[in-house]
């Protein structure tokens, strides 16, 4: 299974909280803005959530 090395630019993300509807496992909000459980992670779910944010604040690169 490939690892993920996940990331959230802070400045960046507006809090809306789509990507801990479609990858809850490894992100949640706090307050107004979106953090990562673990910044490197085995779910195929951190892509469609960097997919899915709509200012581009997730990055996930392969391990």
């Amino acid at each position: 299974m490939a690892k993920y090395k996940v990331k959230i630019d802070k400045e960046k993300c507006i809090g809306c909280g789509s990507c801990v509807a479609v990858c809850a496992g490894n992100f949640e909000l706090k307050g107004d803005k979106a953090f990562v459980k673990k910044t490197e992670s085995d779910l195929e779910c951190n892509k469609e959530a960097a997919d899915i944010c709509p200012v581009q604040a997730i990055t996930v690169k392969k391990t």
